[in-house]
């Protein structure tokens, strides 16, 4: 395999899909692909291998090459990775289909906000309705509904490295919760006064103290 990857437009059609691939697309996502091609175009290449005739064939990118085909694009940007072995194919195949790391839910909130509403990222985002539901409470959750003094007043200088005395920790709950729940911290945190460190501490510490008592009675 070639260390020097070249992208070129290969006709659609001169691609052939492996028998190897994993990787299944239900009709939803199908449309969301389109979408996303007519939105944003081709922008990630089809990542094929040649044959000992000469074939072209696909080792990541099945379903773009697929819905380009379906949307009548006659050409797609192709890397050809050369005449590489079937184990090493087939290991390209899940890398490239797989995913090494999680989204932070703040942040990925955070960002989708800035794309849209969540209908329209619906259309063309790998989220469904009940994910990005989720995705946009959780920013509700941790930050926007809670009444809290400026963090920024509160914030450590950079230089300083304090002892690590709390661990951020992620979980869902149901959107109807969320409004009663941000409430209960939000009172607590009052309560309490929980109110001297970050919002998530605060936050953090309410939610632990709730639970605390909870578990006494």
């Amino acid at each position: 395999m070639s260390n020097t990857l070249n992208v070129e437009h290969i006709a659609v059609d001169a691609l052939r899909p492996n028998a190897f691939n994993t990787n299944v697309v239900s009709p939803d996502n199908e449309s969301k692909l389109e979408e996303s091609i007519r939105r944003l175009g081709m922008f990630k290449p089809v990542i094929a291998r040649e044959l000992h005739d000469g074939t072209l064939e696909i080792i990541g990118g099945e379903h773009r090459a697929g819905a380009a085909k379906r949307m009548g694009i006659k050409t797609v940007p192709v890397i050809n990775l050369g005449r590489i072995d079937d184990n090493k194919a087939k290991e390209i195949s899940l890398v490239d289909n797989g995913r090494y790391g999680t989204d932070d839910t703040l942040q990925l909130a955070q960002l989708l906000e800035e794309l849209g509403n969540a209908d329209e990222l619906a259309s063309f985002m790998p989220y469904s309705d009940n994910d990005l539901a989720t995705i946009f409470a959780s920013v509700n959750i941790a930050l926007d509904d809670l009444d809290l003094p400026d963090d920024e007043e509160k914030a450590p200088s950079l230089k300083e490295k304090p002892i690590q005395a709390h661990q951020i920790v992620r979980f869902k709950i149901p959107v109807d919760d969320a409004s009663w729940l941000t409430s209960l911290v939000e009172k607590t945190m009052k309560a309490q006064k929980f109110t001297e460190s970050d919002s998530l501490t605060n936050a953090g510490d309410a939610l632990v103290y709730l639970l605390g008592q909870a578990n006494q009675e």
